[in-house]
């Protein structure tokens, strides 16, 4: 096994090595020394799609790292995360005989367990593979592990964590802690991803939050014919959900299928805090009846009680415009730094909402707000914890899916709708008077402890009886900087003053040798106000670029 992971190792680094190069280069032009390059928005698409290429053409592993990284803005820039939302987890299935032998080891032979197989694959992945049979009189789905994946898995994982101190080495500090927990978010995603007993479980889950909603349908599993390599499910058909002109034949009200996507989402993850992660076009159908049919809870996620409430809240804001509302919820999330500057992250919200309206002010899309965020994610103090990161991709795909059924389909209506229905709304009113009610009782409280306090600090000010204590809060980086200028200040002013002696009371060549020492050092000096270059990228959120990007 070590050798084959040293083996794939070269092979993984003959992919990435020209990318790393070109990263090393934009850090310094000539490799080890040099002035940093700018990185145009045209340069990061054209690594973003050489990228992509590497990634498929590693396979599996490397594919749904791909998906994986197409969810986490704060580590990428916005060029690589829309080149890399187009990757499909759809390949060619393993031959019958390989998956077979899986399937009767796990569960015993093919023509004694089911009445009918088909030896065809409907569909292929990258961990697994779907066949249809008929068991006990019905029709079943069949998915099976694909053969010989955790092997080739176990050794991509261990490539991925030999990797990561060399990858570290192109990015910031702040980025390569985000690498790191992204490492550990991969490996833990791919192993769920790859174990089909948990998969039935959250199915399972999912189906009974959902069981009395009748325009939903989630697949109920077959448990006797179910292991960690293999899951058995009723087969239920439906027409592809992004098939409109197959929905409208059908006779489906296409604005209701949406507003139906949306609202079961927002059950899952506000109320049931368990969700279906990957509402791609091919994970949903609509029965004749325009029910919706799930598929594939491979990628399922949970959300906890508190984010649960942030999402709440973020939403309320969204509707509500209020931008101080919304950084609020991000800073309590842990999605934006406290010490972000907050008039900057302001003006970015606002300009996201206000782009987001278009011509009509009363209609925006969340999607497009989410966008203009994610933009920014990678050049502001914004990180996105793990399960966040999911929900706010699953916002902007089902969105997605919405404005594909309806055009004109509003989000944030729709949300607010069913938050008020929910009694969400109501909720959060009530929440804030209590707030504001909590807030004049203590003032009420501090109008009378105070003035016996202030009398007597003001007593102990006239006799001189205060001590203050000054504490100077700042980095080791920031110190070293600020003692380094005055040593180099101080020498440079030594120099100077020696070298006006010189030039006043001796000859002008004895002056010249301090002022040949005083270029050097007043060199160093200029360099050490300048401000720190990295790998800089044109500005990502003017108001013409954002209108450009929409025109295009």
């Amino acid at each position: 096994m070590t050798l084959r992971s040293y083996r794939r190792f070269v092979v993984v680094a003959y992919q990435f090595l020209p990318l790393l190069l070109a990263y090393a280069r934009d850090r310094n032009r000539f490799l080890f020394f040099g002035s940093s390059r700018t990185v145009s928005p045209e340069t990061r698409r054209k690594r973003a799609r050489s990228l992509l290429d590497s990634l498929l053409t590693l396979g599996p592993t490397f594919i749904k790292l791909g998906q994986l990284l197409s969810t986490r803005p704060d580590v990428l820039p916005p060029e690589y995360v829309e080149e890399f939302e187009q990757l499909q987890d759809d390949v060619p299935p393993a031959a019958w005989p390989e998956a077979k032998e899986i399937l009767e080891t796990d569960i015993g032979p093919v023509d004694e367990v089911f009445d009918e197989f088909d030896t065809d694959a409907i569909s292929g992945a990258s961990l697994g593979q779907v066949y249809i049979a008929e068991h006990e009189g019905r029709k079943v789905a069949v998915k099976i592990r694909r053969p010989g994946i955790e092997k080739l898995v176990e050794t991509d994982l261990r490539v991925v964590r030999w990797s990561l101190p060399i990858l570290m080495r192109f990015v910031d500090q702040a980025r390569s802690f985000s690498l790191e927990t992204l490492a550990d978010e991969f490996e833990k995603t791919i192993r769920e991803e790859m174990d089909y007993d948990r998969e039935r479980r959250m199915l399972e889950e999912i189906g009974v939050n959902l069981a009395g909603n009748d325009r939903v349908r989630v697949p109920s599993a077959v448990p006797e014919l179910s292991t960690r390599r293999i899951l058995t499910m009723e087969y239920v058909g439906g027409t592809k959900i992004s098939d409109i002109d197959d929905l409208d034949a059908l006779g489906v009200n296409r604005e209701r299928l949406a507003i139906t996507l949306q609202q079961v989402y927002l059950q899952m993850i506000i109320e049931d805090g368990v969700f279906h992660a990957d509402p791609h076009p091919g994970n949903l159908a609509v029965q004749n009846d325009g029910t919706i049919v799930f598929y594939d809870f491979g990628m399922s996620g949970r959300v906890d009680p508190f984010i649960q409430e942030k999402i709440v809240d973020f939403y309320v804001a969204v509707a509500r415009q209020d931008t101080d509302a919304i950084l609020d919820t991000l800073v309590e999330m842990g999605t934006l730094s406290p010490q972000a500057d907050r008039e900057v992250m302001s003006n970015v919200m606002e300009l996201a909402i206000a782009d987001a309206r278009g011509e009509d002010i009363e209609q925006y899309r969340v999607q497009q707000i989410i966008q203009q965020v994610e933009d920014t994610i990678y050049e502001f103090p914004l990180r996105l914890p793990p399960n966040l990161a999911l929900v706010l991709r699953v916002a902007t795909v089902v969105e997605g899916v919405c404005v594909t059924l309806e055009p004109d389909f509003d989000f944030i209506e729709v949300a607010t709708d069913y938050l008020r229905e929910q009694g969400f709304l109501e909720e959060s009113a009530r929440g804030y008077v209590e707030d504001r009610a909590t807030e004049v009782r203590e003032l009420g409280e501090s109008l009378v402890r105070v003035p016996p306090k202030l009398e007597n600090t003001l007593d102990r000010a006239n006799r001189g009886d205060i001590t203050v204590q000054l504490e100077i809060s700042d980095d080791e980086r920031g110190l070293d900087r600020l003692a380094k200028r005055l040593i180099l200040g101080g020498m440079l002013s030594a120099v100077v003053m020696a070298s006006a002696v010189l030039y006043a009371f001796s000859t002008l060549e004895a002056a010249l040798v301090p002022i040949g020492l005083a270029v050097p050092i007043a060199a160093l000096l200029w360099r050490s106000f300048r401000q720190r270059k990295g790998i800089r990228a044109k500005p990502q959120f003017t108001r013409q670029n954002l209108r450009e990007r929409r025109e295009d």
